[in-house]
């Protein structure tokens, strides 16, 4: 069952309410016929390894995943493309300065029912920077990936299944060499 969460048409102001359009129900305004799509926003991780093949996480500082680990993530602005996207989040985030090495994997996220996001996963290395928390982590650290804490969204636990199902595979050899040193 769909939630309503828009009332009011951006393009009128008249009444939005659902209808069957196209055999889907959709938000339309009763005023002006404008059909409101809820579309999902884009979501951007960064995957970093250190020399010791461990993995950089994120401890939630607020909201409802406070206390929990995720990798360093954030939402895309909507004039931005992804890899200056993920750049500037991770920056936030970890303070550090990274280039894109490779895709990883994109999944829907649905552990937040008021935004529906499609998550990026990149593969990313260190290029300059301390690591240090910032924006709405309040930790960062490395983790073995036998070795995981509790972890804030399931997305990133199934990503983290991914990689340690590939293990020291030549598939990730070849996009992600651990490059980041402590």
């Amino acid at each position: 069952m769909l939630i309503q969460r828009y009332f009011y048409c951006p393009k009128c102001g008249g009444t939005l309410s659902y209808a069957k359009y196209k055999d889907r129900s959709r938000l339309g305004c009763q005023a002006c016929g404008y059909i409101f799509y809820e579309n999902p926003v884009v979501g951007v991780a960064g995957i970093l390894f250190n020399d010791k093949a461990q993995i950089l996480l994120g401890l939630r500082k607020t909201g409802a995943f406070a206390g929990l680990w995720c990798i360093p993530c954030g939402y895309l602005e909507y004039d931005e493309d992804l890899y200056s996207g993920i750049r500037r989040e991770f920056k936030e985030e970890t303070n550090l300065d990274i280039q894109v090495t490779g895709l990883f994997t994109a999944q829907s996220n649905f552990h937040d029912p008021e935004r529906h996001s499609v998550g990026i996963w990149f593969l990313v290395q260190a290029l300059s920077g301390q690591i240090k928390a910032g924006d709405d982590l309040e930790d960062v650290s490395f983790f073995d990936l036998d070795k995981l804490p509790d972890l804030a969204f399931p997305t990133d636990q199934a990503v983290l299944g991914q990689l340690i199902r590939l293990g020291d595979t030549p598939p990730l050899r070849e996009r992600n060499v651990p490059l980041c040193r402590q």
